[in-house]
């Protein structure tokens, strides 16, 4: 086709390689949240003090300059503490080098749209590909100031990128923006301080394979006691032996609890957090670890068993079961979710929907799920889509990150694999080339279940189209066989097609006529094949 961009080829995404599992601290006592209080607010401020050091080195760290930090946070905490935190510092500072540069590729996408827009002249109309130019001269003046402005920041941060800074807040910047509109989040100062103190407190550990229980610094054994290694200046704290304090809180973890269970027995590392819940006041502990990597199924064996085909939108997923051969099969399935309220509503909505595709994935006997390989970084800024503000509002919604990551590790845990499918054209191509065909009185079809066989049939590897183009009119033989429904090999692919209207299994047709088989030929060519002489009759010439 003219113009259609080179699709990229459909692989399976790789299974997760961490577990993570919480566990609420009851009945603790006010002692017990003093000694935890103390030591997230000691921590922290050492963590503080490591990250600034970090930033300040930028490009110019090394092996070295981070022993040395090393040694200076051991002297007021110990080693391990010490080797914790300034692990957290060296990922916190190279995840804000990836946003760093994923704003340089915002600001560089509008620049690009507006300047091209810029020379256009005045009116003109754009194409399904291009934006055209601007509507007047007063808007053509209000998008020359922008490019200049989005230059003078894109030169800004392009240098502070080239130099080493990042700009980073320990609790997050979205909290510390919260002070200045306080009455906008419903909060108090005290309120907002609390949360602020609490977001940058440091109470984790990494776990070290053949110590006890998999943990030195907190240690958490099987029948659920929890102790804290002190570090050294809170060290007087301490109820236990060797600068221990021993919570009174006991924890079980319901979730994967066996699995933590066998691991801290068999001293295997597991790594802990512990932090404040400020709006529930309530305590909670975190246990993660890694395990070998999910060994992925080949692609060829995601197809063999057919594959549900998933449309991902706003507020639901539109999903559509097919056969090897890319045959849907039954009726649509919709999984809608509500994406308004809080993160933890917004959270707990996408589990539930992903759940329940899951259960219908394995319900109906599929190896894999069909997905878009979405990422709208390019699509959300204002100079894309000019005026359409609710439409980039729709596309900013819409969480591609968090889908793909949690419907990978839970597919996982189900044995089902996850197909990733270039989402290009999807939804055009399905509504042009399913929606109308498979719509019946008793049957609605919408554009998202269209995209959804259109998915469905680009990870079993078939062409989103039904049928491919006709043979040559000379000779029917030689392109093959007109459909692409089923394999050259599949038993059946030449017999009796049911037609479009729904009817019983085996039944007769609403119409009461059923297409003819295709039936051995009467000629002489056709006779070994199928064991019959045909002669015409002589004809009498008087």
């Amino acid at each position: 086709m003219g113009g259609v961009r080179k699709l990229a080829v459909p692989f399976v995404v790789p299974g997760p390689c961490g577990v993570a599992v919480r566990d609420r601290l009851k009945h603790l006592t006010p002692h017990d949240e003093e000694v935890l209080r103390a030591v997230g607010e000691h921590q922290g401020a050492l963590a503080s003090r490591d990250l600034k050091s970090r930033c300040a080195d930028g490009l110019e760290h090394s092996a070295q300059t981070w022993a040395a930090r090393k040694r200076d946070l051991t002297k007021e905490s110990s080693s391990r503490i010490a080797g914790a935190i300034t692990k957290a510092t060296h990922d916190q500072w190279a995840l804000a080098r990836r946003c760093q540069a994923a704003h340089i590729q915002t600001l560089e996408t509008g620049i690009r749209t507006l300047r091209h827009r810029l020379s256009l002249p005045i009116g003109e109309k754009g194409t399904k590909r291009a934006a055209g130019g601007y509507r007047s001269k007063g808007e053509w003046f209000r998008k020359s100031r922008r490019l200049a402005a989005l230059e003078a920041r894109h030169a800004a941060v392009v240098a502070e990128w080239q130099a080493g800074r990042v700009r980073v807040v320990r609790g997050g910047r979205r909290l510390l923006n919260i002070r200045h509109h306080l009455a906008q989040a419903g909060l108090t100062e005290d309120q907002w301080r609390e949360r602020w103190e609490a977001g940058r407190w440091f109470i984790a550990a990494d776990g070290e394979s053949g110590k006890r229980f998999g943990n030195e610094t907190i240690r958490v054994t099987p029948d659920g006691e929890v102790s804290i290694r002190l570090p050294a200046p809170l060290a007087h704290l301490a109820n236990a032996g060797h600068g221990r304090y021993v919570l009174a809180s006991r924890i079980g973890f319901a979730h994967r609890g066996v699995e933590w269970a066998d691991r801290i027995e068999a001293n295997r590392a597991v790594a802990y957090r512990i932090h404040l819940d400020t709006e529930r006041g309530r305590w909670y502990l975190t246990a993660s670890w890694q395990r070998p990597v999910v060994k992925t199924i080949p692609l060829e064996a995601a197809r063999v068993r057919g594959m549900i085909g998933v449309d991902t939108n706003a507020d639901h997923f539109a999903a559509y079961r097919l056969d090897r051969h890319g045959n849907p099969v039954g009726d649509p399935r919709r999984f809608g979710f509500d994406l308004s309220g809080s993160a933890g509503h917004r959270d707990a909505q996408l589990r539930h929907a992903l759940t329940r595709l899951i259960h219908w994935a394995v319900r109906v006997g599929v190896a894999a799920i069909g997905i878009e390989d979405l990422d709208f970084a390019t699509e959300k800024t204002r100079e894309m889509h000019g005026r359409r503000k609710r439409f980039r509002q729709l596309i900013s919604g819409i969480p591609t990150g968090k889908l793909k990551a949690r419907l990978v590790s839970m597919a996982a845990e189900q044995g089902l694999g996850i197909v990733a499918v270039d989402p290009a054209y999807t939804s055009r191509w399905g509504a042009q080339h399913w929606q109308k065909p498979l719509a019946t009185s008793h049957r609605k079809m919408s554009r998202h279940d269209a995209a959804g066989v259109a998915i469905g049939r680009r990870a079993l590897g078939h062409p989103v189209r039904r049928r491919t183009a006709p043979p040559p009119h000379d000779r029917s033989d030689r392109a093959g066989h007109r459909t692409v429904q089923a394999g050259p090999g599949t038993r059946g692919r030449e017999g009796t097609r049911p037609p479009t209207t729904d009817r019983p299994p085996r039944g007769p047709s609403p119409s009461g006529t059923r297409t003819r088989e295709p039936s051995a030929s009467h000629t002489v060519r056709d006779a070994p094949s199928t064991q019959q002489w045909v002669q015409d009759s002589l004809m009498h010439t008087g």
